[in-house]
């Protein structure tokens, strides 16, 4: 017998399992007063509510990563929502916080981002579409920014932005690589002046980011004040905050700020709010969906972008300084047949079992266990099971992972639901009560070239680290003008530890190339790009839209 679609699990799901999203409010102790509706299964916090919320205690957090992700596929977001569903089987109060999906990666080739099989969040496809308009409140306010500075010089340049200086890029929230690189203003005076201009996807935008790591509307508009948009012609910086439109772009954004809540196939609540991508981003929700999930629950269980050299690496040494507490345990998904492609088998050949390939691959896993540990905080592995998995190749992983001297348990909720997961909810129960000392990787007040260096080495196994020529310019007016002391956000392939996404595995003392160092000041962090990443990707051959299609009842089909 074929296993459903996700879309068709997710579909009778709706029509069957569904609950008012005013009853999910309720078993977390909210009224009907407390949420902003929208429609009977999408509701929004409201600030009061948010407020009062956040002046609780919070509770357990768990933080779930991944191995670097491959073709074959890890589930990180199946064994997220999973292990929500089955903390609650157990006898938990959980609440997920999950990322909002970007219709880039929809229409394009990795699909969604609320789970699949029988752990999935819905109603499924309004969160893979517009939900409730937060994407397209972020393209808008990105795009208001740069009409606002092309005005500016239309209408006399009071501050005398260099128009080849100018750093802010315009949003679109799907791949368009056409729009990498543009020149606009062309035709008569009247349509303002001809520069050269740049799209990246809206989940790229420092706008996400800073709708990501904002605590309040007050502290969103000053980070929106403190985005570097330019520099005059005697090369001094100009802010946001100089063009005096923080508080309009802020205002865009308000409604976008408050998190989302909607349910799980098993009702289990979720809060689905904000989608920064991992490779070119900080990759993790917002803040104020994990203070929430938090305080709302007695686990919160969140999950941060890729594998765990990126997504979680940002977690630990970006996000978690800000959100007040760390995660009390890190759960680690796995594969068997992504663990063999890291280790040389061809994708078509990965139904076969190949335990030499399983052996040589496992070393990615291995220094993703090795690195999370380094935070202090405890780890258990998950093992999210395939059918094409043999029992040979399972007791081989078990072992390898065993002498790691970590819990791993494995998992079948893909097809099973809670039920798949309950060895594993049992272990990160276990593993939350053990006492972390958690502390980042580097110290602030280091250098640029010090935290880069030691992002590289200690997290990806890099011999050192190479700047370009247009880096090391870039790093003269960091440290001059003193922005020195933030974080490192490195924005590189998910592929591979390396910046090479054809190194597999756990490659080791390469050189990591850092292209250009950005100042995201509003964000809070710097970002090195690395090796050939883009901030605005492609559609493939043949994109995911190619399948879908919407009835004359307005069901949807084709969406995975």
């Amino acid at each position: 017998m074929t296993f459903p679609k996700d879309i068709e699990i997710a579909q009778d799901a709706q029509e069957k399992k569904i609950k008012k999203i005013t009853e999910i409010a309720k078993n977390i102790g909210l009224t009907d007063d407390d949420i902003e509706a929208y429609g009977h299964y999408k509701a929004k916090f409201s600030y009061k509510t948010i407020n009062k919320t956040l002046e609780k205690k919070p509770n357990k957090l768990v933080l779930v990563t991944s191995i670097n992700p491959t073709p074959a596929g890890e589930g990180k977001s199946t064994v997220a929502i999973g292990l929500a569903d089955s903390l609650k089987k157990i006898g938990k109060k959980p609440v997920l916080a999950l990322r909002e999906p970007s219709l880039g990666p929809v229409m394009g080739l990795k699909g969604g981002a609320t789970g699949g099989g029988m752990a999935q969040v819905i109603p499924m496809e309004d969160i893979n579409l517009h939900f409730t308009g937060d994407m397209h409140a972020l393209t808008s306010a990105a795009n208001t920014i740069a009409a606002i500075i092309d005005n500016h010089l239309h209408q006399g340049n009071e501050l005398n932005i260099d128009q080849r200086r100018i750093i802010w890029k315009r949003a679109l929230d799907i791949n368009d690589r056409s729009l990498r690189q543009t020149v606009i203003g062309l035709g008569s005076p009247v349509n303002s002046i001809p520069r050269e201009n740049q799209f990246e996807i809206t989940v790229a935008s420092e706008l996400m980011a800073i709708l990501c790591l904002a605590e309040s509307i007050d502290d969103l508009k000053t980070r929106i004040g403190n985005i570097l948009v330019a520099y005059n012609y005697n090369r001094v910086p100009i802010f946001l905050k100089d063009l005096e439109v923080q508080g309009a772009i802020a205002m865009l954004l308000k409604d976008a700020l408050k998190p989302n809540l909607v349910q799980t196939i098993e009702n289990t609540p979720a809060i689905v709010h904000g989608g920064p991508f991992a490779n070119i981003a900080h990759g993790c929700n917002s803040i104020l969906a994990t203070q929430l999930a938090q305080r709302l629950g007695d686990y919160a269980i969140t999950e941060a972008g890729f594998g765990a050299d990126l997504g979680a690496e940002k977690f630990l040494d970006i996000v978690t300084p800000k959100l007040g507490a760390s995660p009390d345990v890190i759960v680690i998904v796995a594969t068997v047949r992504a663990l063999k492609y890291n280790g040389g088998q061809a994708l078509k050949e990965i139904a076969n079992e190949n335990v030499d390939a399983l052996q040589e691959g496992y070393k990615n896993l291995q220094r993703h266990i090795q690195n999370m540990r380094k935070y202090n905080i405890p780890v258990v592995v998950s093992i999210n099971r395939f059918e094409t998995d043999s029992d040979n190749e399972l007791s081989t992983l078990k072992e390898l992972i065993s002498s790691e001297n970590v819990p791993v348990e494995l998992t079948e909720i893909h097809h099973n639901g809670s039920e798949g997961g309950i060895d594993l909810a049992k272990a990160v129960v276990e593993a939350a009560e053990k006492n972390n000392d958690y502390h980042p990787i580097y110290d602030l007040n280091l250098a640029i070239e010090e935290k880069l260096s030691i992002i590289a080495q200690e997290i990806y196994g890099a011999k050192n680290i190479e700047l370009s020529s247009s880096a090391k310019k870039q790093l003269k007016i960091i440290n001059d003008n003193n922005w020195d002391n933030l974080p490192i956000c490195i924005a590189k392939t998910q592929y591979s530890f390396s910046d090479d996404p054809s190194m597999l595995g756990a490659p080791k003392d390469f050189t990591l190339h850092v292209n250009e160092l950005m100042p995201k000041l509003g964000a809070g962090f710097i970002v090195a790009l690395t090796g050939s990443v883009l901030t605005m990707p492609g559609l493939p051959k043949k994109p995911a839209a190619l399948n879908m299609d919407v009835d004359n009842n307005g069901r949807i089909s084709g969406l995975f």
